[in-house]
């Protein structure tokens, strides 16, 4: 099993960046952003311990698609789930126990994120469900760097 979870892995990209200025306010979208360790997302409203395991959250555009079809939509705007990072061509949970680059941050897989009630709120009912395993991981920071759409996502 090891030597399958080491398998080599195709990289990704990043194709969304958000932030939250405040809590529930609109996210604000970004073409470029900084990393730092113990914060997160440099202007996130995150305010979780400099240690947390939430520091970062990232969906697959992959699931959103998913998503989109469990609510019976053609699609859906990645600030709706309100995650800080969508990524395309790379199996989020392949990252789990192994640090990883995106543009110049080093990051290490740290959960994965589930759905909350909020989702029925956002979504109506089913929405909950809709993201069940779909949702995401969380990341923590392990050493600052600038991202930007379009950078790589590598193990």
């Amino acid at each position: 099993m090891a030597r399958l979870l080491d398998a080599p892995m195709r990289p990704g990209r990043l194709v969304w960046i958000g932030r939250r200025p405040a809590r529930r306010a609109p996210m604000t979208e970004l073409a470029e952003a900084q990393l730092e360790p113990g914060i997160g997302l440099a202007g996130d409203h995150w305010r979780g311990s400099a240690e947390g395991a939430r520091q970062v959250t990232l969906v697959a555009a992959e699931h959103l698609r998913a998503i989109a079809a469990f609510l019976g939509l053609d699609a859906i705007a990645p600030a709706r789930l309100r995650r800080n990072l969508v990524t395309e061509g790379v199996n989020l949970l392949a990252l789990k126990g192994r640090p990883f680059r995106l543009g110049a941050a080093l990051l290490e897989y740290s959960g994965e994120c589930h759905p909350c009630s909020r989702m029925e709120e956002e979504f109506g009912p089913g929405g909950y469900n809709a993201v069940r395993g779909h949702g995401g991981i969380t990341a923590r920071v392990l050493k600052a760097g600038s991202i930007r759409l379009g950078d790589l996502v590598t193990r």
